[in-house]
């Protein structure tokens, strides 16, 4: 395939592959293709996130993050290694480094019942009690996200020429997180560790994320000519990225590309920003060992064969989560 340097991360409108228009939908699933193919990231229009629920979803979370630390704090469960509940501030690294991100966040998983979370060997989620609503509206936006994740990886699966299926019963209850992140204002810059910033070069570990729009400007992708390039989603699109599980299930046909959130100019390091990702994991049982139409001569096969969860597991130590 021709490699492509874009300016800016391709643009695509997720109803032209679920709606009536075979062709439409063929070039979406060619277009996807090139993107993460080339950089990896895609701005999608027409996913099932409504503009409502977003907001909604922003105005408790900003609630919640402005609750004193102590508060906070409350549920934060570090025996989860960060998978549900609260998270604090500078706990989390990028892979290789020790300086902690500018930032907190909270953890929401799938809400299942006590039966299935037990069979699929997740903890339950952590809801707080001093923010009405929390619960609702992140299951809500939570239920959305994986819909729109579904037909994302429908439509790589085709682009792969593998059945339209092929990911369907691999992320039902799957290990899928919500994170609403907050880089919290810094109103003495001097005081933070000099390479300290909101979120450190690194690679998604999931399968795709989707990300709505952010509070602000920083979200940066790393083009294959080692150019940064600054990305924003607008108010009625998500960015679509492939994470690492999905590189390397496609032994590097499809592309988990750096990425980072840097610091505002010092004048505005006093300002919060708040991000919301979705973090689509399989189950953990998925194999992620090359497919074997992705290995060949030019290609040979990148990696040992690992399973979702043993990946998690390995990365989770590797941010500083899990010890």
């Amino acid at each position: 395939m021709e490699e492509i340097l874009y300016d800016e991360i391709p643009s695509l409108d997720l109803a032209d592959f679920y709606g009536d228009d075979p062709a439409k939908k063929k070039k979406f699933v060619a277009d996807l293709g090139a993107a993460y193919h080339n950089i990896g990231f895609a701005a999608i229009k027409h996913h099932f996130l409504t503009a409502e629920l977003q907001d909604k979803l922003y105005a408790v979370i900003k609630n919640y993050f402005a609750l004193p630390d102590d508060v906070k704090k409350k549920y934060e469960r570090t025996a989860l290694a960060g998978q549900r509940g609260y998270t604090g501030k500078g706990k989390e690294h990028a892979k290789g480094r020790n300086t902690g991100d500018l930032k907190e966040f909270y953890h929401v998983g799938q809400e299942l019942p006590a039966a299935e979370l037990a069979k699929e060997g997740y903890p339950e989620n952590v809801w707080p009690d001093e923010v009405p609503g929390f619960k609702a509206v992140a299951n809500d936006v939570y239920r959305a996200l994986e819909k729109t994740g579904t037909y994302m990886l429908r439509a790589i699966a085709l682009y792969l020429e593998l059945p339209e299926n092929y990911f369907d019963d691999k992320i039902k209850n799957g290990n899928s997180i919500l994170r609403p992140i907050h880089y919290f204002p810094i109103e003495n810059p001097d005081a933070v560790p000099a390479d300290a910033v909101r979120a450190a070069e690194h690679g998604d570990i999931n399968l795709i994320t989707l990300l709505m729009g952010a509070s602000a400007d920083g979200l940066q992708v790393l083009r294959r000519d080692d150019k940064w390039i600054p990305i924003t989603a607008l108010p009625d699109q998500l960015v679509v990225n492939v994470g690492d599980m999905l590189e390397r299930l496609t032994n590097k046909k499809l592309k988990s590309t750096i990425h980072r959130v840097v610091n505002p100019p010092r004048s505005l390091m006093n300002t919060p920003r708040y991000s919301i990702p979705f973090f689509m994991h399989p189950r953990s049982e998925m194999s992620l060992a090359a497919l074997p139409d992705c290995v060949d001569a030019e290609h040979p096969k990148a990696w040992a064969d690992i399973t979702a969860g043993e990946f998690l597991d390995q990365r989770l130590r590797e941010i500083g989560l899990k010890k």
